[in-house]
């Protein structure tokens, strides 16, 4: 007998799912299967096992599980912790159950805290004993970082930070230093503050390194963990009810048609459509099409297309390969939009060569933007999180967070000009893009923006 433990990880999710079982039984589990299930399908016939289980942690926030899609294609039996809110067939896991996958068993801790349902999974293999050489954390432990309370809904947070603080303390921490801890996360998701840079620890690491496990009393626990806690992304809230419902099956990423720039302005013309430009700043502001918002095809993509863009609107792509199509068109499947109806056939060229319409972006570096700082026919705009605004910012920059940018319009003036700026550029240029298509005619956006003014010894300011 060989154990297979094999750790799939999703970038732009930064979600990182499992396949554990037992190839001489060929047998496994899938544990918190992304959308697009072929990988596990593909890892599975690799190692020769079949997926006979398929287990959910905890009903996900930040990305549509794919346990309907892998049983649709494996008929395994779905699992997951105790809770009302499934409204699909699971058989709901206590304190204790254990699933046997050859030699190989998954015992079910019962970890409240960051959902009342949240379990881990104790591995056990049969060749190293009785006791678990592993745990399947799911959302409650991750390097440096513990599974933020705040997402089951409002009034609830003290009390899951309480539960969050047992669960760490009286479940996982007795399980000895030596146990590995295999999280659903790593960096970048939002799904904690700040999760570590590693993709496996030991509870004997977190112990040492996470700020989660200095010695605090209950209540100091839950006023260290609710303090400063960032927004969570608005699709959170809605992708935490489709998993709750069970997703609908599509049986794999759509392939999306291609449209001629005719075909595409016509398709356009919809007002339940939206253009997503996913080009670099630099690219979009050189040239885009009239309308379009930039969400640059970078890591946090589908978390910032999840906080600015409505699934129920209609979606046309400008991408600048077919590997950027591929990748896009993957990225949005696996947080749930599904209204994609094509995108832009040989991109910005065709477009440009077609003669129709451009709009450009104003860009300025930091020096131009210092310069202009004090002209009275300008706004300076800082779209980052509260939290980073008031650490320092442009003197004289009012502050608007991007997600509430388009709710908060009437408070900019369309006759002046507009500078936007973030920490990098990213985010600056996706509100650039918004307040073009509100009808703002005078907008500049600052690539490198914050990172770049700080880099550049500029003058700051520390907002009262």
């Amino acid at each position: 007998m060989a154990l297979v433990l094999e750790q799939i990880n999703t970038e732009g999710l930064a979600l990182l799912s499992y396949i554990v079982g037992d190839d001489k039984a060929g047998v496994a589990a899938v544990i918190d299967p992304r959308r697009d299930v072929d990988i596990y399908l593909q890892i599975a016939r690799s190692r020769g096992v079949r997926i006979t289980h398929i287990l959910e942690t905890h009903i996900h926030a930040d990305f549509v599980s794919g346990v309907h899609e892998l049983q649709a294609r494996t008929g395994a039996t779905i699992y997951g912790g105790k809770s009302e809110d499934y409204q699909f067939q699971i058989q709901q896991l206590s304190e204790g159950d254990e699933l046997q996958i050859g030699t190989v068993t998954l015992r079910a801790l019962h970890t409240p805290g960051h959902t009342p349902e949240h379990i881990c999974l104790l591995i056990h293999d049969a060749q190293q004993g009785k006791e678990p050489f592993g745990v399947l954390t799911g959302d409650t432990l991750f390097n440096l970082d513990v599974g933020r309370p705040d997402l089951v809904g409002t009034g609830t947070e003290k009390k899951q930070a309480a539960q969050l603080y047992h669960s760490l303390f009286d479940k996982l921490v007795p399980l000895g230093d030596r146990v590995e801890v295999y999280p659903c996360h790593g960096a970048g998701s939002s799904c904690g503050k700040s999760i570590g840079d590693r993709q496996q620890s030991t509870i004997g690491n977190e112990r040492i390194f996470s700020d989660a496990f200095k010695e605090r009393t209950e209540v100091e626990f839950v006023e260290w963990i609710l303090g400063d806690m960032p927004e969570p992304p608005t699709h959170y809230s809605r992708l935490k009810k489709v998993n709750a419902k069970g997703a609908p099956i599509k049986g794999c990423v759509p392939t999306l048609q291609p449209f001629s720039p005719q075909e595409f302005q016509q398709k356009m013309a919809d007002e339940n459509t939206l253009v997503i430009d996913t080009r670099s700043m630099l690219a979009f502001g050189g040239g885009h099409i009239p309308g379009a918002i930039n969400i640059a095809l970078q890591s946090a993509f589908p978390t910032w297309m999840g906080w600015m863009i409505d699934p129920e609107k209609t979606l046309l792509l400008v991408v600048e390969s077919a590997r950027d199509l591929s990748l896009a068109t993957e990225q949005l499947f696996r947080v749930g939009y599904d209204n994609l109806v094509g995108y832009l056939h040989d991109g910005m060229k065709s477009w440009q060569n077609a003669g129709l319409p451009l709009q450009h972006l104003g860009e300025w570096t930091v020096h131009e933007l210092n310069q202009h700082k004090e002209d009275s026919t300008l706004t300076v705009l800082d779209v980052r999180t509260d939290k980073e605004f008031h650490s320092g910012c442009i003197p004289g920059a009012e502050h608007i967070y991007v997600p509430h940018l388009e709710e908060k319009l009437d408070q900019l003036d369309k006759n002046k000009t507009l500078a936007t700026y973030c920490g990098s550029g990213y985010r600056a240029s996706i509100a650039a893009s918004l307040l073009q298509k509100h009808g703002f005619e005078k907008v500049i956006n600052i690539p490198g923006s914050w990172s770049a003014w700080k880099s550049a010894d500029l003058p700051m300011q520390q907002p009262a």
